[in-house]
């Protein structure tokens, strides 16, 4: 039976993009395939689980909504544990690099591609936008186009970012803008 290297699960609202505010148990899979400068994620610990012992853990809060991230969750993903958490009645999103193809059985997919992305379509695209560049959704096609300003750890560079994101969402209307809400109100 497959085993699963799990950085965390926790319960929380999503705090980003389309699903903002919505209650959501976040499954954080270990590993990754990139190495962002500004990834915000610890994979130095994780645990191995069972798919059974992850569908408990989804089980154990009270929403049937759950994202699978990472690090990169495709390098673990199967479509067996898709089923599971499906078969219990849960919602399945996931938040991808898209360098690798996601298990189609998938509900809602966010892809936020920073290098090479395989993946071609998904509901959702989400760029980080650094303000120093004009903006790469390599090809991409989504219903919902978002730019998160990319957070730097310091208050007024952030700020910034966030300025020239506006403008340039104004000037290429097709974006929408999408804060990290978790951060601004301080919740996971």
């Amino acid at each position: 039976m497959a085993r699963y290297r799990i950085n965390e699960i926790f319960y929380s609202l999503q705090g980003e993009g389309r699903n903002v505010g919505r209650a959501v148990v976040f499954v954080r899979f270990a590993g990754c395939n990139l190495q962002c400068s500004f990834c915000d994620t610890d994979f130095s610990s994780y645990r191995e689980m069972s798919e059974e012992d992850i569908v408990d853990a989804v089980m154990s809060f009270p929403a049937r909504f759950v994202v699978l991230t990472g690090g990169e969750p495709t390098l673990q993903l199967t479509s067996s544990l898709v089923d599971s958490l499906h078969h219990q009645g849960v919602e399945v999103a996931i938040e991808t690099n898209g360098t690798r193809v996601p298990p189609s059985n998938i509900d809602w997919v966010t892809v936020s591609p920073k290098e090479h992305p395989v993946v071609t379509s998904c509901d959702e695209l989400k760029c980080i936008f650094t303000g120093e560049e004009s903006v790469n959704d390599f090809g991409i096609k989504a219903e919902y186009y978002y730019l998160q300003p990319c957070d730097t750890g310091d208050a007024v560079k952030n700020r910034q970012i966030i300025e020239t994101c506006v403008e340039y969402i104004k000037q290429h209307p097709k974006w929408r803008l999408s804060l990290q809400t978790h951060k601004l109100v301080g919740f996971p």
